[in-house]
């Protein structure tokens, strides 16, 4: 999956300052262990490290257009893009002479071909920078849904960009400092798009296309959703979406190194592993494919269902396992995996922000560290619950009228919110403010369909919100964690053709049968078995051990000394609020808890101290 680095001035020759430049690149190591690279201009420097998973010889960038030219174009490129045959079989009839086997190259002679236009031609996840030497011209880049990360920091003569923002913190024009707007974005549980919490710094916009000359700095959409009629009727809907699902599996298995999958044994992760595990046995590969779970040990026993989680996962996903044939490896972590100093350091420093879902972030490096040990990439089921509405916040009343974002109602509920007030946070931070501002921003990007009036067009507002919000917070979180070890995640339920025609399908259709993700689910008839096609959805897995809720507590003892950095933000007073409530109270955590807080509160500490965040509130 690679990462990348780099560095435009138009103001200075840069070829005296690569070591800036390495130290940049340096700091993604974790995205690209097999190589590194440096393409060095006078204006220009671009870094790479890369994840061989195409062409694991050739490939190597960055790459340039043409190697004994320094006046064309050049490419430092992040991801994957699933149509690069067909791509590169269409430039080869326009011309193109290929050099290598990678789809790296078909990127770069891509846009040697059609220019910035090129983006709309790609089907994949993918971020990329490429500096034109004929303008001096720095395109930056993104996929449609924003599964792979593109950060930048404008300076005064140009600017520092990086798959992540420790490698622009690299750089000494930069700061790690954190103002009242970034503290909002921090704990409103709210991921406003090109928003990077660090003053100054800025997400790349998925579906954009970011150029950056001596006459400043120009942005250009090349794909956004559309609102159209659906003409299709419901088996016709249902035949198309498990064709769509088959297609984009079986694209997105193609790779010279090993391919397995995540399995929870919810709808969404079980579907993509029994698509790809058909999808292998169709190609007449030998070798089973391998998913792997996560379950935490004494987790069925002490078990307590509530509104988020209905039954333990771990008895589905063996039953999709055996019934795919699929080798099934389950990685069982107890409290001290979670609590591990060094487990809960990387991944503050892979995600570069206090965590927002504690122990489920935890637990998700532990997994992808057991992944990494037999394979390089992992299909995830990601993106599902958004697109066909999987989550409680859909089904429940309350929480599609509320004149917010439908996930803060469960936040809510579960205690979350009030542990915010709680400490002094809410008010303080004046977040009801902030999130309504940031809600309306997004219904107005809403894309609507004339005459579409009542829950049809409520559910129109929920699920855009999911996909271009709440999605992008998961979809981070995912890549993060799973580049810290350097395995590439894959998403198939990102594909923007099939969302692009499931966002326009009827909410009639995706509730036809009462339930959530009916149209996922009856597509998938026959594919899985029933006891999963029926179960109630479940999120990620998350601990209900009392004694992780009592570690938490006393972390936050710990803490509460002289000087500590929490209190830049919150009093000791008011934390001892949050610890008087009795022991055992917030037990049955996951991201919408008051348990969340605490951990929130724990990596915020570490992290102003770690990265040496200023603080400005």
């Amino acid at each position: 999956m690679c990462g990348l680095a780099g560095w435009v001035s138009f103001q200075r020759d840069l070829t005296s300052h690569t070591d800036l430049a390495s130290a940049m690149t340096h700091t993604m190591e974790c995205r690209g262990p097999d190589a590194h690279g440096l393409w060095t201009s006078t204006h220009a420097v671009l870094g790479h490290r890369r994840l061989a998973i195409i062409d694991l010889e050739g490939g190597k960038q960055p790459m340039a257009s043409s190697v004994d030219d320094d006046t064309q174009p050049v490419l430092t490129y992040t991801g994957e893009v699933y149509n690069f045959r067909e791509l590169r079989e269409e430039l080869k009839d326009l011309g193109h002479e290929f050099r290598t086997a990678s789809d790296t190259e078909v990127v770069l002679r891509a846009y040697l071909e059609w220019g910035a236009d090129f983006a709309e031609r790609l089907n994949g996840i993918y971020a990329f920078a490429i500096w034109d030497p004929r303008t001096e011209e720095l395109l930056l880049v993104r996929d449609r849904m924003g599964v792979k990360p593109l950060y930048y920091y404008p300076t005064a003569d140009g600017v520092l960009f990086g798959s992540e923002p420790k490698a622009i913190l690299a750089h000494p024009e930069s700061e790690a400092v954190v103002d009242a707007e970034g503290l909002k974005e921090i704990f409103s549980i709210v991921k406003t798009p090109g928003h990077a919490v660090f003053r100054g710094m800025y997400e790349v916009l998925p579906a954009t296309v970011l150029r950056f000359t001596r006459e400043g700095r120009t942005e250009q959409e090349y794909w956004k959703l559309r609102a159209r009629p659906h003409t299709e009727d419901l088996d016709t809907t249902i035949a198309n979406v498990r064709e769509l699902l088959e297609d984009i599996v079986e694209r997105q298995l193609v790779a010279d190194v090993p391919v397995g999958t995540l399995l929870s044994g919810g709808l969404d992760s079980s579907a993509v592993t029994a698509l790809a595990a058909r999808a292998l046995k169709k190609q007449a590969v030998e070798q089973p494919l391998r998913a792997f779970s996560v379950d935490f040990k004494g987790h069925e026993e002490r078990f307590e269902a509530n509104v988020q989680w209905a039954d333990p996962d771990t008895p589905f996903a063996v039953e999709v396992a055996k019934d795919t044939g699929a080798e099934h490896i389950i990685v069982t972590l107890d409290n001290e995996d979670i609590l591990d100093d060094e487990v809960r350091s990387t991944v503050l420093r892979a995600q570069d922000l206090p965590v927002s879902t504690g122990d489920m972030e935890y637990s998700l490096l532990i997994l992808c560290r057991a992944l990494k040990e037999q394979m390089t990439v992992a299909l995830s089921g990601e993106a599902a619950d958004e697109l066909f509405g999987g989550y409680t916040w859909f089904h429940d009343e309350e929480a599609v009228e509320l004149d917010s974002f439908p996930w803060h109602h469960p936040f809510e509920k579960a205690g979350g919110i009030g542990a915010l007030k709680t400490v002094g946070l809410w008010d303080r931070l004046g977040l009801t403010e902030y999130v309504k501002e940031r809600y309306a921003q997004a219904l107005e990007e809403v894309p609507r369909l004339e005459g579409e009036t009542g829950l049809e067009a409520r559910m129109r507002e929920v699920t855009y919100l999911n996909l271009t919000r709440w999605e992008s917070f998961l979809l981070d979180r995912k890549d993060r964690i799973s580049m810290a070890v350097s395995l590439e995640v894959r998403v198939p339920f990102t594909d923007h053709r099939l969302v692009e025609y499931v966002y326009n399908t009827p909410w009639a259709f995706k509730t036809f049968d009462g339930r959530e993700k009916s149209l996922l689910r009856a597509a998938m008839r026959g594919i899985l078995p029933d006891s999963v096609l029926d179960r109630k959805k479940n999120p990620y897995p998350s601990t209900q051990d009392r004694k992780y809720e009592l570690a938490l507590r006393e972390r936050v003892e710990d803490i509460l000394v002289e000087g500590a950095p929490l209190f830049r933000i919150v009093s000791e007073a008011d934390v001892r609020k949050l610890l008087d409530v009795p022991e055992g109270s917030y037990h049955v955590g996951g991201p919408w808890s008051a348990r969340a807080v605490l951990e929130r509160l724990i990596e915020f500490n570490t992290w102003v101290t770690q990265y040496g965040v200023r603080v400005e509130f």
